[in-house]
């Protein structure tokens, strides 16, 4: 019964930024559970990815798309359900920053960061819960940050974008509850993949970063797997509109 709960045989799900990082091992973590899955990015690594799920057994759908075209979230959503028959999990997770300081940060970094992380989420959000209401079941897990909570350093657009991730998945909680439908988010905490390659590199920051973490280390991208899985799964279906901190104990402090 407990065990039932975690499953996700048979499901259908559709994962942004899938070709690397907290993606790629998702993406793995949801076939181990028994789902199919649709992995979207603009990289080649994709097709790597696919091979490893259907060895698994589980189908794998490859859809290259740049997520800031307006129109590519009616697009990757429309190839997963021609591909699946339908759409029962949605996990966004691409994601991008620029760094700089905040009296040098330029419109074309904010404009960018914001597409990605925050206005690609809202037109994925929706376009894959039209698909979901018509089937009365859906799960969507948005992927925040601690930059939901704090401020960051020399990051305002990925700050502002992060903080708007959590409030889209509020909203869209509030008006899905009632139709069967889970809307949360994991906020990671540091994580290692190569957009915080930077952070790692700095022996300075790096080491302020370890020395606020509880359990003393960086994440590893497979760390926020099993969070991601309860949100998706029946696990979860009395959570909604949460956003659950994976973070080693980074905000306890």
């Amino acid at each position: 019964m407990v065990y039932e709960l975690f499953s996700l045989q048979g499901k259908k799900a559709l994962v942004t930024g899938a070709s690397r990082g907290i993606g790629k091992a998702v993406v793995i973590g949801l076939a181990e559970a028994g789902a199919d899955v649709a992995l979207v990015s603009r990289s080649d690594a994709l097709f790597q990815t696919a091979q490893v799920i259907e060895k698994s057994g589980r189908k794998a759908l490859v859809i290259q798309e740049d997520l800031t075209r307006h129109e590519a979230a009616e697009k990757v959503v429309s190839a997963t359900v021609k591909k699946f028959g339908r759409l029962d999990i949605l996990v966004n997770n691409a994601g991008t920053t620029r760094r700089a300081p905040v009296e040098d940060y330029s419109d074309e970094d904010w404009e960018v960061v914001m597409e990605v992380n925050l206005n690609a989420v809202f037109r994925l959000c929706r376009a894959a819960g039209k698909v979901m209401l018509t089937q009365g079941y859906g799960k969507i897990v948005n992927v925040a940050s601690l930059m939901s909570f704090q401020g960051g350093i020399n990051i305002p657009a990925y700050t502002a974008s992060k903080h708007g991730v959590a409030g889209l998945t509020k909203s869209f909680a509030n008006e899905w509850a009632g139709r069967n439908i889970t809307v949360n988010a994991i906020a990671p905490g540091y994580v290692r993949t190569e957009v915080t390659a930077p952070l790692q590199k700095d022996k300075v920051r790096n080491r302020q970063i370890l020395e606020r973490i509880p359990q003393g280390r960086w994440a590893e991208p497979e760390d926020m797997v099993g969070a991601v899985i309860f949100l998706a799964s029946d696990a979860s279906r009395y959570v909604q509109g949460h956003v659950l901190v994976v973070d080693g104990g980074w905000m306890s402090r």
